[in-house]
């Protein structure tokens, strides 16, 4: 199984395919398994490594509290490990969290950087506060969680969009309670992300993407990033936190971006 050491903490990953380098950094209580599909197709497209984060997956679970900070050392350990000096990075989410702290801590190693759903915080506009979510009742999280995916998701919308439905019960799921320990580290430390007032030291072209319709995080946050990076461009998108299944031109989009466009220009 291939993993390395940060620490105390063994961190699982895999590779997918080969050509420009890129570090793809996942959200909240994802795991590699979860972002497969995802990852089989970007691989077609260049070399795309991809870690579970600690506490999560196949990785361990050490003894927190976690830091943001260290969540971006252990993406550029995985950099290390691999032998990469420099790369392009992307982080959906929590992982676009990461992506900033590891772009504004090591911006001469990011050669270009997408931040899909996600916010800055601090001054530029925090995500939606989901460790708050573990004091309420399961049934009161499968209530939110669909509208905060989503605002348009409502019963009524349910009815009409059949498709949509596999949203519907997303927060029902069950993990070990090793795993779930794990996962409320990730929300402590997430809490606590603020990159607004260091933004400006990433220097790499950058794409700031959002959905149109995210609870968790608006498009105004995205706008406030993509307003403290000189060489920024934001897109917003039809659908909500996971835009990038709902709207087609997300995957062609970023896949020029990252992979295929020497100046970062959509």
């Amino acid at each position: 199984m291939p993993s390395f050491l940060v620490g105390d903490c063994s961190v699982y990953y895999e590779v997918f395919g080969r050509g420009r380098r890129v570090i793809f950094l996942n959200g909240s209580g994802s795991t590699i398994e979860a972002k497969r599909p995802l990852m089989d197709i970007l691989g077609k497209y260049g070399e795309v490594a991809i870690h579970d984060q600690r506490g999560l997956g196949k990785s361990s679970v050490p003894n927190g509290p976690y830091t943001m900070s260290q969540y971006a050392q252990d993406a550029l350990a995985l950099a290390d490990h691999l032998g990469w000096e420099t790369f392009a990075v992307c982080g959906m989410s929590f992982g676009g969290m990461v992506a900033q702290e590891l772009a504004v801590t090591a911006p001469q190693r990011v050669e270009r950087l997408a931040l899909l759903c996600t916010s800055a915080g601090g001054a530029g506009g925090s995500s939606y506060p989901l460790h708050e979510l573990e004091n309420l009742s399961a049934n009161q999280r499968q209530e939110i969680y669909p509208r905060l995916l989503d605002e348009r998701f409502t019963e009524e919308w349910f009815e009409s969009h059949p498709n949509d439905r596999v949203y519907r019960n997303v927060a029902a799921r069950t993990i070990d309670a090793e795993k779930r320990r794990g996962e409320i580290l990730q929300l402590e430390a997430r809490k606590n992300h603020d990159v607004w007032d260091r933004l400006h030291l990433i220097t790499c072209a950058t794409l700031v993407a959002s959905g149109k319709y995210d609870g968790i995080a608006p498009s105004q946050n995205g706008r406030a990033i993509a307003s403290r990076i000189a060489s920024a461009s934001f897109q917003e998108y039809e659908g909500g936190h996971l835009f990038i299944v709902q709207d087609k031109r997300v995957l062609v989009d970023l896949i020029e971006f990252v992979f295929h466009s020497e100046r970062g220009d959509l």
